[in-house]
């Protein structure tokens, strides 16, 4: 019995590496039709899928300003910010993500929202792969066109479109940091005239994509 319960396992973990680095290479080239959380979207789904030569540069600073700013250093986890997390979600409080781009995309696009260590461990597992099978821009370009960007809405296009009535290929550095501050809760944050905290907040991100931009911090998604 033991024997085969172990061949079992043996055949599901075979079976799902090599499905899951199917799904990896294929999305290396192909753009991604749909995510569990657009299929989970009672609000349905807006989106439009644009190559990241079709998305303002501004977007890209921003998000990393916001979001990761080691985006171009790490290898997909920032122990760093891990450690930082762990320690003030040790304390109590608001929980702290400490989540790279890498990871967020990896979740996006494979799996679902939520925690939980089980969830935890795949994300890790599809962020390694899509580091080493696709790379910086590859993952880049996939997080701005499968992050939610409002209700019912996802990828930058979609989300330029509805906040500003014009192509994410012509962001201005306020609408980019605007819509970065607003990406962590999409359907909660303002993104068309934001006040109090999250205003301070946009502002913050725009200050920081000069930082970015002049550090040269998105080397690695335009080498």
């Amino acid at each position: 019995m033991f024997v085969g319960i172990a061949r079992f396992l043996a055949k599901l973990i075979l079976w799902f590496v090599g499905l899951s680095l199917v799904l990896v290479l294929l999305f290396k080239w192909v753009p991604v039709p749909v995510t569990a959380t657009m299929l989970m979207d009672s609000h349905g789904i807006t989106k439009d899928w644009e190559s990241l030569d079709n998305i303002d540069r501004n977007l890209v600073s921003a998000v990393i300003a916001a979001e990761d700013g080691k985006f171009c250093e790490h290898n997909g986890f920032d122990a760093e910010a891990i450690a930082k997390a762990a320690a003030q979600n040790a304390q109590g409080g608001r929980i702290r993500g400490g989540s790279t781009i890498t990871q967020q995309t990896a979740k996006n696009v494979f799996l679902w929202q939520g925690g939980g260590y089980v969830r935890k461990g795949f994300e890790a597992w599809f962020a390694f792969l899509i580091e080493q099978i696709w790379g910086k821009r590859r993952i880049m370009e996939v997080y701005l066109n499968v992050a939610e960007t409002g209700i019912g809405t996802y990828g930058a296009e979609a989300g330029a479109q509805r906040y500003f009535q014009h192509s994410a290929a012509r962001l201005s550095t306020s609408e980019a940091a605007r819509m970065a501050a607003a990406l962590p809760l999409p359907k909660q944050r303002a993104v068309v005239s934001p006040s109090g905290w999250l205003r301070r907040h946009g502002n913050t991100i725009q200050s920081r994509m000069r930082v970015v931009r002049g550090d040269r911090l998105d080397a690695c998604v335009y080498n």
